[in-house]
């Protein structure tokens, strides 16, 4: 049941910062289930003790790879699906914590809390840099074959 609610969270919360950065409405729903099925895999792959970074970095770069196939579909640029699909991800809890501790003076908590947002905006960042290289490393492979098969 907590799974069921985390995901219709997860889908809410894509659509609405996507309402609020104004992306097309036919986007909405694909940029929804792109976010939705990242916060999927990021859950499943922490909850197998895989640990923040390895589980960020996956939905990151799924993330990555769908946006540029719905992209091609529906013929929109690719941030229209990869920004909103990212706020599921967004280490928003841990960033407040490391203000808090700090300001009230227990830098250590403070500090560890900084160390789990690095770790999850670093995730995040390349697994965007890995999955634009296996888009381009696919579209490669695609025109290769097609041109073999002339």
């Amino acid at each position: 049941m907590i799974m069921i609610i985390e995901l219709c969270f997860a889908f809410v919360a894509t659509v609405g910062f996507g309402i609020i950065i104004n992306i097309p409405h036919r986007a909405l729903v694909v940029a929804g289930l792109i976010g939705t099925l990242a916060w999927v895999i990021y859950w499943a792959l922490f909850n197998l003790k895989l640990g923040l970074a390895l589980s960020n970095l996956t939905a990151s770069v799924a993330i990555g790879i769908l946006s540029d196939i719905a992209a091609r579909k529906m013929k929109m640029p690719m941030l229209i699906f990869n920004i909103p699909s990212l706020v599921p991800l967004v280490p928003g809890g841990q960033a407040y914590q490391m203000v808090r501790n700090i300001a009230l003076g227990d830098a250590a908590q403070g500090m560890r809390f900084f160390t789990e947002v690095v770790e999850i905006t670093g995730s995040i960042a390349i697994g965007f840099l890995f999955a634009e290289l296996l888009n381009k490393l696919w579209k490669k492979l695609k025109g290769q074959r097609q041109a073999d098969r002339m």
